[in-house]
């Protein structure tokens, strides 16, 4: 299995990551997919690794905090 930590790939390969593991982004959504890709930009910029992200939104999830509004079928950050 390939490692998906940021010093092992390139920011092309983490969009692709992100987009594959998303799902289909360009067909007939309706801007359904819009906050998932907005709430991964850190790990397509390098800044934050995949395991930190989903850290962050399960603790947001579980402790009640303030997170992703959702609005419509997309999430406004």
């Amino acid at each position: 299995m390939k490692s998906y930590l940021i010093k092992d790939t390139t920011r092309e390969e983490r969009e692709q990551i992100v987009a594959d593991s998303i799902g289909n982004i360009d067909g007939s959504c309706d801007g359904c997919a819009s906050g998932l890709i907005d709430m991964y930009q850190d790990y397509i910029d390098g800044i934050k690794e995949l395991r930190d992200i989903n850290m962050e939104f399960r603790a947001h999830y579980v402790s009640g905090d303030e997170g992703p509004v959702k609005e419509s079928c997309g999430f406004i950050m």
